[in-house]
């Protein structure tokens, strides 16, 4: 899965939000504000990364070491995932 093409990341006034781009503006309008989490999850998938791999790297960057760490963390990924394919940002 990854993110589809013509939706990208920008910083304004210190938030980082998505914004539609070429053909995704013809039928996206708006923004979407992302928390540095957010951000974090849909750089990786927009690198084609797994669940896994976005785990793991969310994991190395909150210097989390237990499995309660990594069972929270993976259900943020999840649950953002689930809410960008909802919102048609995904393709499989």
């Amino acid at each position: 899965m990854k993110v589809k093409e013509g939706f990208i990341i920008r910083k304004v006034a210190g938030k980082y939000v998505v914004v539609a781009t070429g053909e995704a503006s013809k039928s996206f309008h708006g923004m979407v504000k992302l928390n540095e989490t957010a951000k974090n999850i849909w750089e990786r998938l927009a690198e084609g990364k797994t669940v896994d791999e976005i785990t793991e790297d969310l994991m190395e960057i909150n210097s989390a070491e237990t499995e309660e760490d990594r069972a929270k963390i993976s259900a943020d990924v999840q649950s953002m995932i689930g809410e960008m394919r909802e919102a048609g940002f995904l393709v499989d």
